[in-house]
């Protein structure tokens, strides 16, 4: 009977556990897990570019399509004509592209083509003058929704560099995305018609799904983070899953560029004994000079033990994890502040095993392509052979160089970094090696150049920080005004409301009573579910 009952107790301890885990899950990052949908692991443009084509020209009601980049190349072009042509059956065709992302890699015949063949383009957030550093915050999702039955969520931009060029040898880009049909579409579209709505007037109202009027596709249980920009939703799911991560933790990043608490998290999961793993870009990353800059912050990594891994293919530009074969995220997300806080990302973190086992032995794959950095003898941090060298499979790769101790974003996270280490020359508080030289000697020799030009020629330090300075504080001025302008007004109408509503004798003051924030013991508030709420269930 007393086994019987320690039975019981670890059964009830275990569903507690994880009814704990799936809330902690859902509040963190502010997304509910979504129930009874389907899912396709997509490797590249070989096979995300396909699959997006097909799913656009096969459409019967909407295409909802949303990239940081869409370049004026062949590529770009196929998605074009594709787009142009169900656009002229009459279908809403609705694209979203970043103005900075567009800036310099398309051209304004490219959108106007669009636009005439009948595809409704919007560009996000343009550079204002009535917001200065408005511009800092991008649009970086990569998604298509059609028909309300399948949508696309991936690292992939749209350009030829992701499927290569063969004329010169140079091979695609290295990136992830995946395909989701079921209730979890819903989601996908109400984060696009979000952002679409801060470009300007929103969708209809009976183009936004219920995710209840989607039939069940699968058994794959889902999250999509993404509704909003700057709520670090997935900076606190990420750390979250460091922290309960028991195995694995292999993550996969194209600009990476980790806080110090997140850079802790990794650590002292490395430190207690699970199998924590970094994939980034090699020699052959897009943006050079963050090379030295993102080596900068291995070391810290590879002390606690943490394996990192450089890519020795074209650019490495999947943003992806996968935790203890059960959890996984893919996605549009760099570990990085300007992802986490700053941009519109759209990512997808998946809770099923066959799909895990499936990243993860995606990703043991790449690493067999992969250069292993370490620590040296002493104690610098250099790749464990040289690039192009013929590296060991996955099941040979061996620590080496110590013990296991226990059992605009990419400029932004460049940013990060340099002020991580040159603040850390300047405290002595953390301990620097030869990766941070390069970081040290260009932010010494920038700083001096600074001082020299202030005290030789004033004038160009003085009319800059002057041009800018005036320039904001107009946009300042600007926005005040608008904003008691429309105080005047809300004022004014909210005067005249009261006062049809005021009894006849005009004594008594309209009272509204706020309904109390805490539901009563062993009752569940109303307002904390919705009827298409598909959360897990406790």
């Amino acid at each position: 009977m007393a086994k019987m009952n320690l039975k019981e107790h670890a059964r009830v301890r275990t569903h507690a556990t994880r009814t704990l885990a799936a809330q902690a899950f859902s509040r963190a990052a502010g997304a509910p897990l979504v129930h009874g949908n389907s899912i396709r692991l997509l490797k590249d443009a070989r096979e995300n570019y396909p699959a997006w084509l097909e799913a656009i020209r096969s459409a019967q009601k909407y295409i909802y399509f949303e990239n940081y980049i869409i370049r004026d190349d062949d590529i770009g072009h196929q998605f074009a004509d594709a787009l142009i042509a169900k656009a002229k059956e009459g279908l809403p065709v609705r694209l979203l592209y970043d103005w900075l992302g567009g800036l310099t890699e398309t051209s304004g015949s490219f959108w106007q083509r669009l636009a005439a063949g009948g595809v409704e383009v919007r560009c996000f957030n343009p550079l204002s003058f009535d917001s200065p550093l408005g511009w800092v915050s991008r649009l970086h999702r990569k998604s298509l929704c059609v028909d309300n039955r399948v949508a696309f969520v991936s690292g992939l931009c749209v350009g030829q560099m992701w499927s290569g060029y063969p004329d010169r040898n140079i091979p695609p880009w290295r990136d992830t995305g995946i395909e989701i049909r079921g209730p979890v579409v819903a989601d996908v579209v109400h984060s696009f018609s979000r952002v679409w709505a801060e470009t300007g007037p929103e969708l209809p109202a009976d183009e936004v799904p219920s995710r209840d009027s989607i039939p069940i596709a699968g058994t794959v249980d889902l999250r999509v983070l993404g509704n909003v920009a700057a709520t670090a939703g997935l900076y606190r799911l990420e750390h979250l899953i460091t922290v309960l991560a028991q195995r694995t933790l292999w993550l996969t990043d194209a600009y990476y560029a980790g806080t110090t608490s997140y850079v802790q998290a990794l650590r002292g999961a490395a430190m207690d004994g699970v199998d924590v793993r970094l994939l980034v870009p090699g020699s052959s990353g897009d943006l050079k000079f963050l090379r030295p800059i993102s080596r900068a912050g291995y070391r810290p990594l590879l002390e606690a033990g943490v394996r990192v891994f450089e890519w020795n293919g074209s650019m490495l530009h999947a943003k992806t994890a996968v935790a203890d074969g059960r959890w996984a995220r893919v996605g549009s997300s760099n570990l990085n502040m300007a992802s986490w806080l700053g941009n519109w990302e759209l990512d997808v973190a998946i809770e099923d095993v066959d799909f895990a086992q499936e990243m993860e032995q995606m990703y043991l794959e790449d690493l067999e392509n992969a250069t292993e950095i370490v620590l040296s003898r002493k104690n610098r941090v250099r790749p464990i052979a040289e690039p192009g060298s013929r590296q060991p499979g996955p099941s040979a790769l061996k620590r080496v160089g110590g013990s296991r101790h226990g059992s605009a974003s990419r400029l932004t996270a460049g940013a990060i970094r340099v002020g991580n280490t040159v603040g850390a020359a300047i405290t002595s508080r953390l301990v620097l090696g030869a990766a941070e030289a390069k970081i040290m000697l260009f932010g010494g020799s920038t700083l001096l150049g600074m001082a020299l030009l202030a005290l030789l020629q004033p004038l160009l330090m003085v009319i800059p920080f002057s041009l800018l300075a005036g320039w904001i504080g107009t946009s300042l001025l600007i926005q005040a005004y608008k904003l008691h302008k429309s105080g005047q007004d809300d004022t004014s109408n909210g005067e005249s409301d009261v006062k049809s509503d005021m009894p006849k004798n005009g004594m008594k003051d309209k009272v509204v009573e706020i309904p109390r924030l805490q539901a009563e013991p062993g009752r569940e508030s109303s307002s904390r579910r919705t009827p298409h709420d598909t959360s897990s269930k406790p």
